[in-house]
């Protein structure tokens, strides 16, 4: 049974899902899907004791407020930020994009304190795991450290998917391990294979202190930017699939592998959670644009377009995994910033209203990272 306030979306989810199977899944299997993520949804106990809530409130329900105090560090300073996130390197012209701070309606997030998260996690082994959003993070928490500890040394590592920066007088490390979909993408004779129910490469990720997950862009591409010839799940492979559909399965299989192997008492765990984009101005309400020339967040209560589908698949798969693994729900937040894209100031002048200036936008997800660790 549908969340309430999920019904709607529930619903045309369940009808998408039947109406539109991938061309090896039969109806009485997409019927078979369908009563499986929609039953049994827990909506009071484990998963909502899990929702990142301060007190009574609520940090993920806000808005946007200009702070002349921002952003928390200058790019200009920063080492760590890659050129294709460093709008004003880039030549982007104005500059209010970065003074906006989240104001959550009825609490204060605390103030990010560099010096206090280097001293608290000493020693320790933080890693982001997933695509470019991840990397987006890691880049703006190392410089959100930096900014703390301008001349602390520090150690740089990028290497075959793994990078890291090491804050050396602290002991803390901050690791950023690529993988765009959580489960394994292998090379075969036959092609490139996205295997949905293997997590090979979760070897990499035991024995952190914390691990920060995200997944969901590469699920939507297609054509010449999909880098699998063949989905595969079990011995049975698939020219294709709905993409909800498998993006459910693969996060099901990374739901196994955390209740497999990681100790709660040794490892802390984040979602990140469905980073929106902004390439249609529908979503907020301006059908005729994209995010180049966005200067502004979207002001209103209600973002048009309401939750993502991707966002329900999320929270379902949550729902149901047995190890405590905390949302960072930054969706609605960031569906509000349809200004903070580099857009045209990506450094190759594509249009990218996907991914994220530096400053920007991922400070805010680190600052609710860091509320949740020491609220």
């Amino acid at each position: 049974m549908c969340f309430n306030f999920l019904f709607k979306t529930c619903s045309f989810l369940s009808l998408f899902l039947l109406v539109s199977p991938h061309p090896h899944l039969s109806a009485a299997k997409a019927e078979t899907f369908n009563t499986t993520f929609f039953n049994n949804t827990d909506t009071d106990g484990l998963f909502s004791s899990r929702k990142l809530l301060a007190s009574k409130c609520n940090w993920f329900q806000g808005k946007w407020v200009f702070d002349s105090g921002y952003p928390l560090y200058d790019s200009s300073t920063c080492p760590f930020i890659d050129s294709q996130f460093n709008c004003q390197k880039n030549g982007r012209p104005d500059r209010y994009y970065l003074k906006y701070r989240w104001q959550p309606f009825f609490c204060e997030l605390p103030r990010f304190n560099g010096l206090y998260f280097l001293e608290k996690w000493r020693g320790k082994k933080i890693m982001f795991v997933g695509d470019s959003m991840s990397l987006n993070q890691w880049q703006s928490l190392t410089c959100m450290l930096h900014a703390w500890v301008p001349n602390s040394k520090t150690t740089v590592t990028r290497k075959d998917g793994l990078s890291s920066v090491t804050f050396e007088e602290y002991g803390v490390t901050i690791l950023l391990y690529r993988t765009p979909f959580l489960v394994d993408l292998v090379k075969d004779k036959d092609g490139t294979i996205l295997k949905l129910d293997s997590i090979y490469s979760g070897r990499a990720w035991v024995g952190m202190d914390m691990l920060i997950f995200n997944t969901w862009h590469w699920w939507t591409h297609t054509g010449r930017t999909q880098p699998w010839k063949y989905m595969q799940e079990g011995n049975k492979k698939y020219t294709d699939m709905n993409r909800l559909v498998a993006f459910y399965k693969g996060l099901t299989t990374w739901a196994r592998w955390v209740n497999l192997y990681v100790d709660p008492s040794k490892t802390k765990v984040f979602f990140q959670g469905i980073s929106p984009t902004h390439y249609e101005g529908k979503d907020w309400n301006q059908p005729t644009k994209s995010c180049p020339e966005e200067t502004q967040p979207f002001f209103g209560t209600r973002y048009p377009s309401g939750k993502p589908l991707a966002w329900v698949v999320v929270n379902k798969v949550l729902s149901r995994i047995k190890k405590p693994v905390y949302l960072l729900d930054v969706t609605t937040l960031s569906q509000y910033r349809k200004d903070a894209h580099p857009s045209a100031y990506s450094g190759d002048h594509k249009e990218d209203c996907s991914h994220w200036c530096l400053p920007g936008l991922p400070d805010a997800w680190n600052q609710l990272l860091y509320a949740a660790l020491f609220t």
